[in-house]
């Protein structure tokens, strides 16, 4: 038996938890059955497994049917908002309306369960012809999984837990999963593994735990950046007003030989020196900083990702709900002390994450940066809107 979300209090009206679960009861309420079809193509979709059984073979996904109500035989699959509470035992594999249409259908008396059990189930044919349906209605949808806006009405909204998961919101955004969830997935369980694997070189919770003590200790990113900015400001505090580019330059490659650094250094910084600004000046021109505007600290750039590492390795079963729930508010109080303002914190983090990975290219880091900033400043539903800094 897979774990299930509690029911409602008895009573109680039932409040889809998203967008997705909200489309598809609506449209089961007027019997519009092509148009749930159009909402699942859009929709990310999840299949329940226990832990063991994947860890033994990560490249299967043992989608069983399953008896349901009135004797019908099913094979379930859930939409992200009616996933259950997190359990170490229990994770879910990731998959799409177009793999579900793939899947080797042996009897075609077999439905598809959407969200069973709940008041937004479904049940939908499975015959070939369909799966059929469900592959056009999904080349019509097909969309990459990032660059979506989405959140979890019964996720936090407001408090220490919602503000630092708004500091990671930059990821959520690109990666196309709610901000505000501290649940069972962040993606697919193999899927994180594998990220954490591929991209973090960590394989345990004992590998995880450091890459995420040294993200939350700002050790994760070179140093230099925010060493030369904080020259700037030292500067910029002792004349009382901002340096010019020279004398910045000059003073922090001074200060760097005056530290011991080598001559290569010296240069690195002289060099970074000149990249800071000219990125500055690209990000005035797109809207990330104000006319006037610096960025005074990247270390924005790490707290971010400890957000959302903490949540990759609660989907990796690292951990549990409290320790990353407390990773998510110490990022947040971190960020909170090194920032003024959200738009701030955001500058911070692109700047960090374009001197790490960009190379002047201002290409999809870049790009990135930007469509988060946009939406998470500007949407009425963003929480940078809805959750004060101070």
């Amino acid at each position: 038996m897979s774990p299930r979300r509690p029911p409602a209090p008895q009573g109680a009206p039932w409040i889809p938890p998203s967008e997705t679960e909200q489309l598809l009861y609506e449209a089961g309420q007027r019997s519009d059955f092509a148009g749930q079809v159009r909402v699942l193509a859009g929709a990310e979709l999840f299949i329940a497994a226990p832990k063991a059984e994947v860890d033994a073979d990560p490249d299967a996904v043992w989608w069983r049917p399953q008896q349901a109500a009135k004797g019908l035989v099913v094979r379930p699959v859930l939409t992200r908002g009616m996933l259950p509470p997190w359990h170490p035992e229990w994770v879910f594999h990731q998959v799409t309306l177009r793999w579900a249409a793939e899947f080797g259908w042996r009897d075609p008396r077999v439905l598809l369960s959407v969200n069973g059990g709940t008041p937004g189930q479904l049940l939908l044919p499975a015959t070939p012809e369909h799966r059929a349906g469900w592959l056009r209605v999904y080349a019509e949808k097909e969309r990459g999984p990032g660059d979506r806006f989405v959140a979890l009405r019964h996720g936090p909204l407001h408090g220490p837990l919602a503000f630092g998961l708004a500091c990671g919101a930059h990821l959520a955004f690109g990666n196309g999963v709610p901000w505000n969830d501290v649940g069972s997935a962040y993606m697919g369980y193999t899927t994180i593994l594998d990220t954490l694997r591929d991209g973090w070189d960590v394989t345990d919770r004992a590998g995880w735990r450091k890459e995420l003590d040294a993200l939350l200790d700002g050790r994760n990113s070179p140093p230099e950046p925010d060493f030369a900015l904080r020259v700037r400001e030292e500067l910029r505090a002792a004349r009382g007003a901002v340096p010019s580019p020279d004398e910045w330059r000059e003073t922090a490659a001074g200060h760097a030989q005056d530290l011991g650094a080598s001559p290569v250094t010296v240069r690195h910084i002289e060099a970074l020196v000149r990249r800071i600004l000219r990125y500055e000046a690209r990000f005035r021109a797109d809207g990330l900083l104000a006319p006037d505007g610096r960025v005074r600290k990247t270390v924005a750039y790490d707290y971010g990702r400890a957000v959302n590492v903490a949540r990759w390795g609660l989907t990796a079963r690292f951990c549990a709900p409290p320790e990353a729930e407390q990773a998510v508010v110490h990022a947040g109080a971190l960020a909170r002390s090194a920032y003024g303002s959200w738009e701030e914190y955001s500058a911070g983090y692109a700047l960090g994450r374009v001197l790490r990975f960009d190379g002047e290219e201002y290409g999809s880091y870049h790009e990135d940066n930007v469509a988060a900033h946009r939406v998470l400043t500007e949407h009425e539903g963003s929480p940078w809107r809805n959750i004060p800094w101070r």
